[in-house]
């Protein structure tokens, strides 16, 4: 049985790797060519989201140090 810790550390992984593989997409979006810049833009805004929810997670695994 996964633990909520393990549950976090899945996800925490999952979100990662596509927060590197939206940055690899972006960097070849960029290099070639004429580049639609919505596409672009709603790619990033998704990237920014993704880095804010790793975020989270990793304070939630993260002990307080005050407690």
């Amino acid at each position: 049985m996964l633990t909520d810790k393990d549950n976090l550390l899945r996800r925490l992984h999952a979100l990662r790797s596509e927060h590197r593989d939206l940055d690899t997409v972006i960097t070849r979006i960029s290099e070639h060519g004429p580049v639609d810049q919505l596409h672009l833009q709603r790619l990033k805004k998704r990237k920014l989201g993704l880095k804010d929810e790793i975020a989270r997670l990793e304070s939630r695994l993260i002990p307080d140090r005050t407690a």
